[in-house]
């Protein structure tokens, strides 16, 4: 699956996203994952995906009667991600993009790296409209990508299918999960974001949902090392941001500010790799500061029309077929306690609640409650 959490929190790879939305009104992002089917098996995906269709995918009258959803909270209308599985295996995924469009309402897509990702494939995007297109990369080597993916030769495809779809003038955003395997490749996957032009790179922090129950995360030490060595990346050109992993917007905000970089690894050795292969870090940070969190700004419909906060949080809030996304979008309780910043623990007494809010989805994996402190961040709030 290309994009592990279909929200993925997960932003799409270089849309313009108005600042002056009130996430209580309509979400910036709606995910719908269009298909669970997709060829690959990848060790961390949310959606477990499998080689064909589950039974009770929306039908091509059902999509479009959510595409008219998505229109019904008026504009700025929300951007529709179409994920999967790969939403290339949907016979009709075009046809679901041509009617957006037609409606005004902006698509991206989140492809897998397979052979359906053909040069046709990359002008038909372009032809109906596609804003942007996210892929996969979860490594620098082959060895450690084709592991994650579980298809051997799957990175010596996955570089010339970045190259070419930034040819063919889409926005490109790669999506990146760190884990244990990974973690000290992360200076030189963001050389190759530099080096082929990608527009965003988007880095995931795992939650246990799924497959990626399977694998292997990081301490909550090194989430706070990584996310400023991801500050330090947002210097080179490509915006950067994280999913399941909002504390980084604390993190830019205590860097802009004057805070100090950390003087422990894994981040030293990070930052030393990402200079020798970049050079000193030059311009403004680009990195992603927007309030958003599962249930604020994002939501996400899954294969079956049901609605969850967001891919990685299982929490289901009603389905399309029974009820309009705009009506569960904002009345729903669990959501208005998430925009509301009615948090539990730490996140709760904490001065960037409103700005960060912690993992919603890793809360509900912890514990059970979505509104409970996010067990990976390690600030200490300075409110009593």
């Amino acid at each position: 699956m290309s994009h592990p959490t279909g929200h993925p929190g997960g932003h799409p790879g270089g849309l313009e996203l108005p600042r002056s939305v009130d996430y209580a009104q309509r979400p910036m992002l709606v995910f719908w994952e269009v298909t669970r089917a997709c060829l690959l098996a990848c060790r961390h995906c949310r959606a477990s995906a499998a080689p064909d269709p589950l039974p009770g995918e929306l039908t091509g009258a059902e999509g479009r009667a959510l595409i008219d959803q998505v229109a019904g909270f008026g504009r700025p209308y929300p951007i529709l991600i179409l994920t999967g599985g790969d939403c290339l295996l949907r016979p009709d995924v075009f046809e679901m993009v041509a009617y957006a469009n037609s409606l005004g309402v902006p698509v991206a897509m989140s492809p897998s790296v397979t052979p359906r990702l053909t040069p046709e494939a990359i002008q038909q995007m372009v032809d109906a409209g596609v804003k942007a297109v996210s892929l996969s990369l979860d490594g620098a080597t082959p060895a450690t990508h084709d592991g994650v993916r579980g298809i051997p030769g799957h990175f010596d495809e996955t570089i010339p299918a970045i190259r070419a779809l930034v040819a063919a003038g889409l926005k490109v955003q790669i999506n990146t999960t760190v884990m244990r395997s990974n973690l000290d490749e992360l200076a030189d996957i963001a050389a190759i974001m530099a080096e082929t032009g990608v527009a965003i790179w988007e880095v995931f922090f795992l939650v246990h949902v799924g497959r990626g129950e399977a694998t292997g995360a990081i301490t909550p030490a090194e989430h706070e090392q990584v996310c400023h060595f991801l500050y330090d990346c947002s210097h080179y050109g490509f915006t950067v941001r994280t999913v399941e992993a909002p504390f980084f917007r604390r993190v830019v905000v205590q860097r802009k500010a004057g805070g100090p970089a950390p003087v422990e690894e894994p981040y030293l050795r990070l930052r030393g790799r990402l200079v020798e292969r970049l050079g000193p870090p030059v311009g403004r940070s680009t990195a992603h500061t927007v309030s958003t969190r599962d249930g604020k700004g994002i939501v996400f419909v899954a294969h079956d029309g049901q609605v969850y906060p967001a891919g990685f949080l299982p929490l289901p809030l009603g389905s399309v077929r029974e009820r309009p996304l705009v009506e569960i979008y904002r009345d729903n309780e669990v959501l208005r306690s998430i925009r509301a910043a009615e948090f539990g623990g730490r996140c709760g007494r904490c001065e960037y609640a409103d700005l960060c809010g912690g993992s919603r989805a890793r809360a509900y994996a912890d514990t059970g409650d979505p509104l409970a402190e996010d067990s990976a961040c390690t600030y200490q709030p300075a409110l009593a």
